[in-house]
């Protein structure tokens, strides 16, 4: 059993959807200088997705959520400065509004190429966008034991980050359409449990060695082992709108980890539930988001979200103190108390149409409402 702490470093990969400012629809070809000034300014960390109407950033390795805020903080405002100049803006929101995922154009690159080639419609279709958040854990088997466990916590995250309640102009009566979208990909999902590195590494191998996967990069569950950092990246959410909702998400993600890792060390762990338990818990947070109930597998029931939030702060208050992160952690209750990124999309839908906006109208104010929030707190 190992006695050093792991090193807990936390990084962020956001995704973000590039708009015309006049149209509020997607920017289906955005201008290469854009995209060229974006990777100069941010040290090649902006880069193209699959479709061209996105762009990934990703931060840079932080010791603590504070320089984590700093540098997430750093990169959406170059991004909306850079493409506001282009007649530009970009939203951080897992759908757009009314966007119309056939219209869109995929990247030439030829990693993308063969996505297209490979899953075609599948992969055409994936016009979301989501946050992935790494958390550094050098020791492999800590690694899988630590996914193993915190598996159970994904559906409380991804409530906590929906925003992407409408697609193709439709109010999906969801708070993370997102996730329904991504599920029609291969290999993703709840991560398998393994009870060793070794036994991951090995499934992975088979899958290489029949020639279906190049590397675990094309294995994309909802939490995995990065193939090209020691961490533990999660992926189940959405991503917010709201740099503060980012920064609370990765705050507790990483004090889950260092609850779940302070436990392991004293030879404790967290029960292990069946996926088809875990996922009526993730069906319902992307339906109902935190407005909703999830279901507590040790008491047998359902409890209000609000509730399992108070208790989730109070298990990691410790460790999101160690960690310097427990004002972020505690901002979980706000997200509560305000609704996520879906609520509030809903509400600046409902008042345009109050004002006696169409519903085109309505859903190009959902827009405007996303790019002033996207920039909030920069």
């Amino acid at each position: 059993m190992p006695t050093q702490e792991p090193a807990f470093t936390v990084g962020i990969e956001e995704e973000y959807l590039l708009v015309d400012r006049e149209t509020r629809d997607l920017v289906q070809d955005p201008p290469e200088a854009m995209l060229r000034e974006c990777a100069e300014l941010l040290d090649g960390r902006a880069t193209p997705e699959f479709l061209r109407s996105q762009l990934e950033v990703g931060t840079r390795v932080a010791s603590s959520i504070a320089d984590l805020r700093e540098d997430l903080s750093g990169l959406r405002r170059v991004v909306g400065q850079v493409a506001d100049s282009h007649g530009i803006a970009f939203i951080a929101a897992s759908t757009h509004p009314f966007a119309s995922w056939p219209d869109q154009l995929h990247t030439d690159h030829d990693r993308y190429n063969m996505l297209a080639e490979d899953l075609q419609a599948v992969v055409r279709r994936l016009l979301i966008c989501g946050m992935h958040v790494h958390v550094g854990i050098a020791e492999d088997n800590v690694r899988i034991d630590l996914m193993n466990q915190v598996t159970y916590f994904l559906p409380h995250l991804l409530a906590l980050s929906g925003s992407s309640p409408y697609w193709s102009g439709i109010d999906s009566g969801l708070k993370s359409y997102r996730t329904t979208v991504f599920r029609s990909m291969p290999r993703t999902g709840l991560p398998t449990y393994f009870t060793s590195w070794a036994e991951y590494r090995r499934h992975v191998q088979a899958l290489v060695e029949t020639g279906v996967i190049e590397d675990a990069t094309k294995v994309w569950w909802d939490l995995r082992p990065s193939d090209r950092y020691p961490t533990l990246e999660m992926r189940s959410t959405d991503i917010c709108t709201r740099l503060d909702d980012s920064i609370t998400v990765a705050a507790l993600y990483v004090s889950l980890l260092r609850m779940l890792w302070s436990r392991r060390r004293m030879n404790q762990k967290w029960r292990i539930y069946a996926h088809m338990l875990i996922q009526e818990n993730v069906w319902r947070a992307q339906r109902y988001g935190t407005s909703g109930s999830l279901i507590d597998f040790g008491k047998g029931e359902l409890v209000p979200f609000a509730e399992l939030v108070d208790e989730i702060i109070e298990l990691v208050a410790e460790d999101a103190e160690a960690l310097g992160c427990l004002e972020e952690v505690q901002n979980a209750r706000n997200i509560v108390n305000r609704g996520t990124s879906a609520d509030r999309q809903r509400m600046a839908y409902q008042a345009a149409v109050a004002g006696g906006a169409s519903d085109a109208e309505a859903l190009q104010a959902v827009v405007d409402f996303l790019i002033a929030e996207t920039l909030l707190g920069t």
